[in-house]
């Protein structure tokens, strides 16, 4: 049984907003079998954590499948969560592909390196879902994706167009969840530096080279005039997108 008193501020802070959005967007239910997107950076990490909690506290059983799919530059970089998904009775798919690598070769010509990858992974996450017979897909994105996402799609892409808790694919025989939606990565981050979680360091080359890292570094820029912006542009994707748990 959790012992809660063991839990800092923030890590209840996170388990509470992702409880709350779970339960307000109804995004589990009985019977839910539920995979995990693992790529072994903070944000699944704490996705990880906060669902193997969150699961103990529902009022039904579900089930829950770590799915990682190491794109090839470190082969080895999935042995820690090999580790923790064993002393945690946590059963996970952990496979090791070349489309990092190939994303930067000419095999990709006219996409950067960073789609192409995310691309080929989105496609074998959903045909792993398939194969596992899951009914849900959960990511671990925060806040801070909402807000860039947006921003990405409209200078780059000319839409306008967000991110959403929960959405349906394949005629509604999978539901995509976003359980950290709400939560501000720097909420994530101390959270996941209390429960000592072993993230690993992000190795592709192209990491720190991508678009959606130009437009994270304008957004911090921008934030850093005023605290109240941040909250500000969330709050609005919140009430343009007619969701307010």
């Amino acid at each position: 049984m959790l012992d809660r008193k063991k839990l800092s501020y923030v890590q209840k802070s996170c388990i509470g907003k992702a409880g709350k959005l779970m339960h307000s967007a109804g995004m589990l239910w009985p019977g839910a079998r539920l995979g995990i997107a693992f790529s072994g950076g903070v944000d699944s990490w704490a996705l990880l954590k906060i669902l193997s909690i969150y699961r103990k506290r529902l009022p039904f059983p579900i089930e829950m499948l770590a799915l990682h799919i190491n794109p090839g530059f470190e082969p080895e970089n999935h042995f820690p969560l090999a580790d923790w998904l064993h002393k945690h009775g946590i059963p996970g798919h952990l496979e090791c592909l070349d489309i990092g690598p190939r994303a930067h070769t000419a095999e990709n010509r006219t996409n950067s390196p960073c789609f192409w990858c995310s691309l080929q992974r989105r496609k074998r996450l959903f045909q792993l879902c398939q194969d596992y017979n899951l009914t849900h897909l959960a990511f671990g994105h925060t806040s801070d994706d909402l807000v860039n996402t947006f921003f990405m799609n409209l200078t780059t892409n000319g839409r306008i167009e967000g991110m959403y808790p929960k959405e349906s694919f394949f005629q509604g025989t999978l539901e995509v969840i976003r359980p950290l939606l709400w939560i501000d990565k720097f909420q994530i981050e101390r959270a996941a530096r209390a429960w000592e979680l072993p993230v690993v360091p992000n190795p592709c080359p192209s990491a720190q080279n991508s678009r959606r890292g130009e437009v994270q570094q304008w957004l911090e820029t921008l934030w850093g005039q005023d605290k109240r912006i941040r909250k500000n542009i969330v709050s609005a994707l919140r009430r343009w997108q007619n969701f307010e748990p």
